[in-house]
């Protein structure tokens, strides 16, 4: 490890102009690429105390052993310099997107003497028309099948378009009419060109001028009484506008745009890109890249936006580059894209209409294929036990951890507070076994007090199961109820997770003394900076950035996370949603109902007099005398009122702001099936 004091540069030898920054390691490998409107501010920020710096650049500069810049006249030359340097250098801190498959472009050879209409994949060839990408080749072919009909272009290889100039045969799209044969000499190469042009302007999005032209033309055949033409027409259109359907409008104002969108959490991010054309979808794809260095939303999409432009030059660039966040430098950028492409790029975020819904969309497909990554990722056994292993040997523990048990307090405002408890058995998740707590000891928010009583009851439920047994006196039937379900606290897990930092470990390690137990060890993952820390050590274990175990242990902080404010809005809802009538001894459910629906409001029921009440099946006098009571005793609730913005919320379950310990301005959403899983204690 070396000390970043021992390459810093002397005073006053960093330029103060734009540029771009190489570090290189003892090896002389470069390791990282940036660039900078000022070299000399962003290389300073680099060379201060290593404890204010974020542990990803914290190691990057201990890992490097040298640092060197070149000097640029403006900010988009740095832009294109620090592109070509990524790509030359493939630096291992720098984010590297890498596809989960080889995307299939529809290609028509233009370069060729007869155009060929084919599927393609990997770099694009000079000369080359691309539509694309499609999420799968059979779309691709299906799509040309259509069109073949209208523009019968070559698609044939060049061995079988050789053989038929040899033989003077065509092949059998050529028989069938799906091919104008320039093999045989049925059209010339400058007509096949032309059916090329006209092929490529359809997939381009002009198709509203094509197809009138060809309803023009039936027209005109019909009246002309040439009816076999006219028919023929008519079927081209149709299979026409059989593949417009296949790609759904999605912008009214035929609007060439690529939007992006990005998913991300502390240690990874996906990418997903909408390419469309003529105001249809006509590509789609995405990247994942693990989070190697500090970066922002904005930094993601700047990167994305080199990788998806830095080779692309002309209309492969739209007009309109639509993203979630701007990047840092976000003029420079738009210019540098302007340059590609030719004419005036526009870089923004949508704001309102069907740009925004469609970002939502594109947002959406994101974040599913950031969960479906890390469901392949954590599905794999041997990624699994490669993550225990990792955690067990961070944590010096004497075995894998098989069992990993996780618990999170979350509360609204110190109200409502709640802790989820969620087990992991071999890496996977065990949601039979999760469990959900109320704070009972006491009123108002203590994260730590609440983190020792949750810790403190659930163990010394385990010493109650364990002192039942007579210490496993009978083995593994000790640990199952007579219909052979496992008892509620009777299995023993190798560590305890919590999220938050030094006072939660402290407060949980106390309550593991407290009741005698010295052989389950606790850990904490805090999340901001994702560093692990262990009981009475003032400084935390820093796992590697690219460590399955850190990948583990912060999937299971996440998922008590989720399961505690899952709880703990479901309690909210139902405190919003009590009234006098949860007084009344006897008054079950059905017969709340019952008197909402016979009277439309409890101020109309609070008014009514007790033969009025009466009259509602299945209320007897004496239900109805203590529900006049109740009714009387009770003052008019008062509205639910959300704290940041002074809305009423009378009518709402879920509206309110939310916060938990450990990440107090976080948003949250959680589904109703949440609701019924795990159990309360």
């Amino acid at each position: 490890m070396a000390d970043p004091s021992s390459y810093r540069p002397k005073p006053g030898q960093i330029p103060d102009s734009p540029g771009v920054y190489k570090f290189r390691d003892e090896h002389r490998r470069v390791i990282y690429v940036g660039k900078a409107k000022s070299l000399r501010q962003r290389l300073a920020n680099y060379f201060q105390d290593l404890a204010g710096l974020h542990p990803r650049t914290r190691t990057m500069v201990t890992t490097a052993a040298s640092v060197e810049w070149t000097v640029v006249s403006t900010e988009v030359e740095a832009l294109q310099l620090e592109y070509s340097w990524i790509k030359e250098f493939d630096p291992r801190f720098n984010v590297k997107y890498r596809d989960d498959k080889s995307y299939p472009y529809l290609a028509v050879t233009m370069n060729e003497e007869f155009p060929r209409v084919q599927v393609m994949r990997g770099h694009k060839r000079k000369g080359v028309r691309y539509f694309g990408p499609y999420g799968h080749a059979w779309a691709i072919r299906d799509t040309v099948d259509l069109l073949l009909r209208v523009f019968p272009v070559r698609t044939c290889s060049a061995g079988v378009f050789k053989n038929a100039v040899r033989t003077g045969r065509p092949c059998l799209l050529g028989y069938i009419g799906k091919c104008s044969a320039p093999c045989v000499e049925r059209v010339s190469a400058d007509e096949h060109r032309d059916l090329a042009e006209e092929f490529c302007d359809f997939m381009a999005g002009r198709t509203g001028t094509y197809i009138r032209r060809l309803e023009k033309q039936m027209t005109d055949a019909a009246e002309e009484m040439e009816y076999e033409r006219a028919g023929r027409l008519r079927d081209d259109i149709e299979a026409l506008k059989k593949a417009m359907e296949k790609s759904a409008v999605v912008l009214a104002d035929a609007t060439d745009a690529d939007l992006i969108a990005v998913a991300e959490d502390e240690l990874e991010a996906a990418v997903q890109i909408f390419h469309v054309r003529g105001g249809r979808v006509r590509g789609q794809r995405g990247w994942v890249t693990d989070k190697v260095e500090a970066v922002t939303t904005g930094d993601l999409v700047e990167h994305a936006l080199q990788q998806l432009y830095g080779e692309e030059t002309g209309d492969s660039v739209p007009k309109e580059v639509l993203v979630p966040a701007l990047p840092e430098l976000a003029e420079t950028v738009q210019e540098w894209l302007t340059e590609r492409r030719g004419s005036n790029v526009s870089l923004r975020i949508p704001q309102r209409g069907d740009k925004k819904a469609l970002m939502e969309t594109v947002r959406r497909n994101a974040q599913q294929s950031l969960v479906l990554h890390k469901t392949k990722r954590a599905s794999d056994l041997t990624t699994r036990s490669r993550a225990l292993e990792e955690i067990a040997e961070a944590l010096e523990l004497d075995s894998a951890p098989l069992r990993i048990e996780c618990y999170d307090i979350s509360h609204l405002q110190g109200d409502d507070v709640v802790a989820s408890m969620v087990v992991f058995e071999d890496g996977l998740q065990r949601k039979s076994e999760y469990r959900r707590f109320q704070i009972k000891g006491f009123e108002g928010q203590d994260d730590v007090r609440s983190m020792h009583e949750v810790i403190t009851r659930r163990f010394r439920r385990y010493i109650a199961e364990k002192e039942k047994t007579g210490e496993w006196a009978d083995g593994e039937n000790a640990l199952t109820e007579d219909d052979g379900r496992p008892k509620r606290f009777a299995y023993p897990p190798q560590l305890v997770v919590v999220d938050g930092g030094q006072p939660q470990v402290a407060a949980a390690k106390r309550a593991l003394d407290e009741l005698g137990i010295d052989d389950i060890a606790v850990c904490g993952l805090a999340k901001r900076l994702e560093e692990v820390w262990l009981p009475d050590d003032d400084n935390p274990v820093v796992l590697p950035r690219t460590s399955e175990g850190l990948y583990l242990l912060q999937r299971v902080r996440d998922e008590a996370h989720r399961f505690a404010i899952t709880y703990q809005r479901v309690k909210r809802a139902k405190r919003f949603r009590s009234g006098p009538l949860d007084d009344v001894p006897g008054l079950g459910e059905t017969r709340k109902q019952a008197l909402i629906k016979h009277f439309g409001s409890v101020k109309k029921l609070r008014s009514a007099t007790i033969d009025q009440i009466c009259e509602v099946p299945g209320i007897g006098r004496k239900t109805a005398e203590m529900i006049a009571v109740a009714l009387a005793q009770a003052a008019p609730a008062a509205p639910a009122v959300n704290t940041a913005t002074g809305e009423i919320m009378e009518d709402e379950e879920d509206g309110a702001p939310e916060t938990t310990a450990s990440s107090p301005e976080e948003p949250v959403t959680a589904g109703a099936s949440d609701k019924r899983r795990g159990q309360e204690t």
